[in-house]
């Protein structure tokens, strides 16, 4: 049971990572409308007549996602059963459930009804939390708190507050980018990282805001993360998971920068945005576990400082005695 728990984590884990990269490809490609104003049908038909490489790309993404759906439905009811006991367990599967739900009310209310441009560009962030959920009960499944001795881990208020933070801004450099998507702003800015470098200045345009407002979040968080990973370095050397965990944030921030450049520099290569979009999903996940280790640290912090006073009395009660 437990053998198979955890393939069928990594299975799940993985299509939920699909789901991530067949919305980008499907909002890239601009095929949201391969399948015409019908959900869940293709033009109203279950088999289309007319084949279209917009309709496969749409089609494709939405029985990958009613896929993923019923694995996540099963892999949940398999989670509560075998490791309910664990803290975090029933939340992350309650919430890994809402969020593909309202990941696929989304999807479904953008193609009957149409949605803003706004309005879609948080599609992705909700796919994003809905992933992340996913990844961490996985992580739960294969106990890596335990592999990388974290069940006692204490995080000093510092890197608690950084690690909040940067997470919380994620977000927004999460639906920058996605905007930047939606309203086509990708090659507005000819150039890197200045939008025109032979011409410094301000936006001119709605597009050209959109694009250079992403590009200030991004580098931000890559200025952020930099900083935190420097601190992990210098106060967490002992404790891997921090260590190391921050080591790997950096590179994928680094990765998601460049491949962000290179889609400009090759004027939007559909790999190397697909890549942007991988990266930033893998450097969310990372960030969600370290949400699951801060929150897990003031517990600890709580039974430590229940453990000490205990030791305390009872050390005084023996004082007492004698």
């Amino acid at each position: 049971m437990q053998r198979s728990l955890k393939w069928f984590s990594v299975l799940t884990t993985i299509g939920m990572l699909l789901i991530l990269l067949g919305g980008a490809l499907v909002t890239k490609t601009e095929s949201g409308m391969g399948c015409g104003r019908s959900w869940p049908l293709c033009n109203g038909q279950l088999i289309p007549e007319e084949v279209t490489s917009e309709l496969i790309i749409e089609l494709a993404h939405r029985v990958v996602s009613g896929s993923v759906g019923i694995m996540l439905i099963i892999l949940s009811i398999m989670a509560w059963r075998a490791i309910g006991h664990i803290r975090e367990t029933k939340f992350l599967v309650i919430t890994s459930l809402l969020f593909l739900i309202l990941q696929g009310l989304i999807g479904a209310a953008a193609v009957i009804w149409g949605q803003s441009d706004f309005i879609l560009a948080a599609h992705f962030g909700i796919s994003l939390v809905s992933f992340s959920t996913v990844f961490l009960l996985t992580l739960l499944i294969f106990e890596v708190d335990k592999k990388f001795q974290a069940e006692k881990l204490i995080l000093d208020k510092r890197m608690k507050k950084h690690i909040v933070g940067v997470t919380l801004y994620s977000f927004i450099v999460v639906y920058s980018g996605a905007l930047v998507r939606h309203v086509n702003a990708s090659l507005v800015c000819r150039d890197w990282p200045l939008c025109l470098n032979d011409q410094p200045g301000l936006p001119t345009n709605m597009y050209e805001w959109v694009q250079m407002g992403h590009r200030a979040a991004a580098g931000l968080i890559f200025i952020w993360i930099g900083y935190i990973m420097y601190l992990a370095i210098k106060h967490y050397r002992h404790e891997k998971i921090v260590y190391w965990g921050w080591i790997i944030s950096f590179i994928l921030v680094s990765l998601q920068v460049t491949a962000g450049a290179f889609i400009v520099f090759l004027r939007g290569n559909l790999f190397i945005a697909l890549a942007h979009a991988f990266f930033i999903s893998c450097l969310f996940g990372m960030l969600s576990y370290f949400i699951l280790l801060t929150y897990r640290s003031n517990h600890n912090s709580t039974d430590l400082q229940s453990e000490q006073t205990a030791e305390m009395k009872s050390s005084s009660s023996m004082v007492t005695v004698k």
